[in-house]
């Protein structure tokens, strides 16, 4: 040490002996120092006077290396400078320096050696007490295994203050997820009223420009995990600083950033760092090297980000394609789905991958996978055929619930698979007692909008359903009664106790009333024609009085339009766009004999015996009319070629899609054969007969 250096020293020692003590700063409960605000030129040598002014006496080396250019560095904003203090208990980290930075105060989990290093020229005795002064930052993890609850951190806290205040609201998230919903709600509510809570919410605004961006970004997700409100103080002031900080944040934070984003509503700060998590992405989204990262990104960057990301991130995840786990291909669905983009070459080499590790998938995994290709409408039968044949061989270890839940998901898709919902049917015959009110509404739903029917066991499988909702007829609701007889009507199968109880006036009533009330009064209608049409409903009941309903929307069907025009050489000898009773609605209309061996023009019917006629019913069908990839007709389509045949007309269905498909010439003898055919359409004719 220099001799100019020794005697400045030697006479501050002096001087402290003479002159009376004063503080700069106000001391505040719990530990706290609050800034004095100065206006004036900030002198470095009265900040090392007033360091030594509060009894602490560092080395010299240790206060030029390392406090004077930390401090220089980082407590001056906008020409506002603050005078700092330091104080036993606290150390300041300088934002932006790693643990080996030769300016940090104090590394994370620094040996004494390492402290050793930073001091030197001094005795023993000085280093002991440079030490000793010097605390090293404690580990949330340690925090939450010492403490059993929040008050208990809080109350560390405010014992012995360090930093980084990031390490108590994560240990306090830490704590929460160890507890139960009800413990949950009440620690958090002492967290709120604990007298400390406030000055560690103080001491975090403080910090948070000096702290390490991946600290400040875990104390802003598990600060809103806690329950505190978006618009407080420290969140705002988290999200502002964050977003000044945005070009520290490198590919780990890129998916702490995207997680806690996902948990924020909108606002001014969080659209704008949500802007700025964009940009970063679109700038850095080749450099990404981990999947898990690159995933989260996609997962939370949000379904409004412009297609042009979009586009590239998916580009980025087929490049990294031959790198995918088979868990990152299971995550992958339910990643495009929160993004909302529908990359089929990513989904079909993912389902792949998923297909051939069937075995052993988890419950959740599966559901996640049909949940998201509901979302992005991606209907992939062989995806799908690969897990209800892998529920169906390992029906026994699923649950009665887990079974409807994935019956649920692939009606959502239009998927059928006979073998898993009569295996289904077979446990509901054996076991009626088992349903609960959802599992039975949920049934009856899945196999009347599907359209499934067992030849062996579909009579004890309804009298199964009945007998399970007879027994809760008094305390079944008025909605749930009518979804079920709906369903039931759909299957033409008529229950005589179901319908006299919903049809009571009282119950009526209330479903014109309340709820869905259009919904309500939709099946209402189709109750009321089923009583009139089908065969089976042996129970006539009096017409139920309900409003009109809307007429159905008429589709232009020109390409069919022109076909038949080619076919039976005019517009005289077919109608189109025909508004029938009971609401039903048909594309074309044509008039036979009833060897459907000649047409009859419009204007010649008159003239001809009724006997001696057929009515044709042609119908312009589209693809979701069926099960999925399959001639099989679903519910609703089902009942009204059913109803058709019981008005007397004969039904004739044309593809849309194979019409479009066909030049002229071809498309006419395709439906010149469906027409004058005597076996039209034999499989789906087998089938609607087979119903009823």
């Amino acid at each position: 040490m220099s001799n100019k250096a020794h005697s400045l020293l030697w006479n501050i020692g002096q001087l402290r002996a003479v002159l009376p003590r004063s503080r700069v700063l106000r001391i505040y409960p719990l530990g706290f120092c609050r800034p004095e605000v100065v206006y004036s030129k900030w002198n470095p040598r009265k900040r090392l006077l007033n360091g030594f002014e509060d009894g602490l006496r560092p080395s010299v080396r240790y206060l030029f290396q390392g406090i004077l250019k930390s401090v220089d560095d980082c407590t001056q904003t906008k020409g506002v400078k603050h005078a700092g203090v330091f104080k036993f208990g606290r150390v300041l980290c300088p934002r932006r320096l790693s643990s080996d930075s030769e300016h940090s105060l104090v590394s994370d989990g620094a040996s004494d050696h390492d402290l050793m290093k930073i001091n030197f020229h001094h005795s023993s005795s000085e280093d002991v007490l440079t030490k000793k002064m010097r605390p090293t930052p404690m580990s949330h993890k340690k925090l939450a295994q010492e403490c059993n609850s929040l008050s208990d951190v809080l109350d560390t806290f405010s014992r012995a203050p360090t930093f980084p205040s990031s390490s108590y609201f994560l240990a306090m998230w830490t704590i929460v997820r160890r507890v139960s919903g009800d413990k949950r709600r009440f620690e958090i509510q002492l967290m709120f009223s604990h007298p400390a809570f406030h000055q560690l919410c103080t001491q975090m605004m403080r910090e948070a420009k000096i702290m390490h961006y991946d600290h400040l970004l875990f104390s802003l997700n598990a600060i809103m995990k806690l329950g505190v409100p978006q618009n407080a103080l420290m969140v705002q002031t988290l999200l502002r600083t964050i977003q000044e900080r945005i070009n520290e944040c490198d590919e780990r934070c890129l998916s702490i950033l995207s997680t806690a984003l996902k948990t924020l509503e909108p606002c001014m700060n969080v659209n704008a760092l949500r802007a700025g998590l964009r940009i970063l992405v679109d700038q850095q989204v080749w450099k990404i090297e981990h999947i898990f990262t690159l995933q989260t990104v996609m997962k939370y960057i949000g379904k409004d980000t412009p297609f042009a990301l979009k586009k590239k991130l998916e580009m980025k995840a087929l490049k990294e394609l031959d790198r995918f786990s088979v868990l990152n291909s299971q995550h992958m669905f339910e990643v495009l789905a929160a993004m909302d983009h529908r990359s089929v070459v990513l989904l079909n080499e993912c389902s792949k991958v998923v297909i051939d590790n069937i075995h052993g998938c988890p419950f959740k995994v599966l559901i996640g996978i049909l949940q998201s290709c509901r979302d992005l409408r991606y209907q992939n039968e062989d995806l799908f055929k690969g897990i209800a044949d892998y529920v169906a061989t390992t029906f026994e270890i699923w649950k009665l619930k887990q079974v409807i839940f994935f019956l649920l998901l692939f009606e959502d898709l239009g998927f059928r698979h006979p073998d898993l919902m009569d295996k289904l049917m077979e446990r509901v015959v054996e076991e009626p007692g088992a349903l609960n009110m959802r599992n039975i509404v949920s049934i009856l739903h899945v196999y009347s909008s599907l359209n499934h029917i067992s030849k062996g066991q579909n009579k004890e499988f309804l009298e199964a359903m009945t007998s399970a909702l007879t027994a809760r007829l008094h305390h079944i609701s008025a909605e749930n009664l009518l979804s079920t007889v709906y369903s039931f009507c759909l299957m033409n199968y008529f229950p005589l106790a179901l319908i006299n109880q919903l049809t009571e006036k009282k119950i009526i009533n209330e479903l014109l009333t309340s709820g869905d009330t259009e919904k309500n009064i939709y099946k209402l209608h189709v109750l009321n024609t089923c009583l009139k049409l089908d065969e089976n409903a042996c129970y006539k009941a009096t017409h139920i009085p309900l409003p009109q309903l809307p007429l159905s929307p008429a589709h232009p069907n020109d390409r069919a339009a022109e076909v038949l025009s080619n076919l039976l050489e005019g517009d005289g000898c077919f109608s189109r766009n025909v508004q029938l009773p009971h609401n039903y609605h048909i594309d074309f209309e044509i008039r036979m004999d009833k060897n459907r061996t000649q047409v009859f023009s419009f204007s010649d019917v008159d003239a001809t015996s009724a006997t001696d006629m057929q009515r044709v019913a042609v119908l312009c069908v589209p693809k979701f009319v069926y099960c999925l990839n399959s001639s099989h007709p679903r519910g609703l389509f089902a009942m009204k070629i059913r109803h058709l045949k019981a008005m007397g007309f004969h039904v004739i269905l044309i593809h849309n899609w194979e019409l479009r498909k066909l030049r002229m010439e071809d498309a006419v003898a395709f439906v010149k054969a469906k027409i004058y055919s005597p076996k039209a359409l034999p499989t789906t004719d087998a089938t609607v007969e087979s119903m009823g």
